[in-house]
């Protein structure tokens, strides 16, 4: 049953107990990601994010890894463009345990300076592998291109520039305005009581004041045109992006079902097409991005230069093809059934409904139970994906990225 629970700092607790699960996830979410941050901060989301492992008042780096492993936890942390989240799966006898180690991670990490240094360089690395993986770079290259200017398109790791010159100051003082309790929630699903949560947060976060910011930047504008970028590379990535919606609007449920058939499995229509049927590429798929206030639907493939061609073409006949006969109703029964079983299927695991708990909450979204989930796809219609396939990926409305060895193409003589 989700319950929620607000402090008179602000800070949120949502929970679900389940009692029959086997295991307890806790994860303290927090409203800041690579979205919040200006031009020189870039990259700083994620560095914060590391440098949480680094050490507190009372625990070193080997400490924190080493209660955790004593319980036998699993401790991690991710930073998305709109939030930051630092979780825990423990043992149910280990909730408290658990609590603490987050709770002492983000209320006491010290950032000392060799420790700063020492990530500094490893967030390099992490830089440099990204971009040598040109199935990675391609997607960040693509977001930058269609939000052109805006924090939205920017990568979360940062620039090698933005990272090197990242001060501990500046570091503690954009901790210091969104690490605020009116900024958290604690989400945490398994074998728990609500009440027993909410005395244990209690004890770490009860005397925490103080208010972040509101983020107040704007809409970004989506920009079509090509991008196409020379890399000695044996493939070309491609990326093709059209607007999507966001996580409120009331089109959301049809977005993913459209997707899902359009490239979201391996029944979807440009996987069979492209892959099964001509064995044009490994790699091909579809996926939507949804945010507070805009969305994107993306569609990626990574093809050899001598099939480039014939690949963007049949894209190109699979989405005029959807935008003038709409789908079939076996497609959009095939598709429903798909996004059910992949939420039911998660049900099972802890880890998965704390993070949905988390992630609503910190969103300001309304959280649904998993029945009201199944109605809002159970009602999408033949005509809800018609008239939402109306616009998308019009010459109008699509971005295209590409990188690789665009001249052994012809990419560049595609209308």
């Amino acid at each position: 049953m989700y319950q929620k629970t607000t402090l008179d700092n602000g800070l949120r607790i949502v929970s679900e107990s389940i009692p029959y699960m086997s295991s307890v996830s806790i994860g303290i979410f927090v409203g800041t990601g690579s979205r919040a941050e200006n031009l020189p901060e870039q990259g700083v989301s994620h560095f914060i994010e590391h440098l949480m492992f680094k050490g507190t008042k009372k625990r070193s780096a080997r400490d924190i890894a080493e209660a955790v492993d004593d319980i036998g936890g699993q401790l991690n942390a991710a930073t998305d463009r709109e939030n930051t989240c630092y979780y825990i799966k423990v043992l149910p006898e280990h909730l408290d345990l658990g609590l603490d180690i987050l709770s002492d991670m983000l209320l006491y990490s010290q950032f000392p300076d060799s420790e700063l240094e020492k990530e500094r360089q490893v967030i390099l690395e992490e830089i440099s592998l990204y971009e040598d993986s040109p199935d990675e770079l391609i997607h960040d290259l693509h977001m930058n291109a269609l939000w052109p200017g805006h924090a939205l398109g920017r990568n979360i790791l940062g620039t090698r520039e933005t990272i090197g010159a990242l001060s501990r100051q500046m570091i503690l003082d954009y901790t210091m305005r969104h690490y605020m309790p009116d900024n958290i929630v604690v989400a945490a699903a398994g074998k728990l009581t609500h009440d027993e949560l909410v005395k244990t947060v209690r004890r770490y976060w009860e005397q925490v004041r103080g208010t972040a910011p509101r983020l107040s930047d704007s809409t970004p504008l989506f920009a079509a045109g090509r991008h196409l970028q020379e890399k000695e590379i044996e493939q070309i990535h491609i990326c093709l992006g059209t607007p999507g919606v966001a996580h409120e609007d009331p089109r959301f449920y049809a977005s993913h079902v459209l997707n899902t058939i359009l490239g979201g499995g391996v029944s979807s229509r440009l996987f069979q097409h492209i892959r099964e049927e001509r064995g044009l590429a490994y790699s091909v798929c579809s996926y939507p991005s949804s945010f507070r206030d805009t969305g994107l639907v993306t569609i990626y493939t990574g093809v050899s230069p001598e099939n480039c061609q014939t690949v963007m073409g049949i894209i190109y006949d699979i989405l005029d093809d959807i935008r003038s006969q709409g789908v079939r109703p076996a497609e959009l029964q095939r598709a429903k059934e798909q996004l059910k079983a992949g939420l039911l299927f998660s049900l099972e695991s802890s880890s998965s409904r704390m993070s949905r708990l988390g992630r609503a909450e910190i969103s300001s979204r309304e959280y649904l139970s998993p029945e009201q989930l199944v109605a809002k796809v159970d009602a999408v219609t033949l005509k809800h994906l018609f008239d939402f396939a109306q616009p998308l990926f019009k010459q109008e409305t699509t971005c295209l990225t590409a990188l690789g060895p665009i001249g052994e193409s012809g990419l560049d003589l595609l209308k």
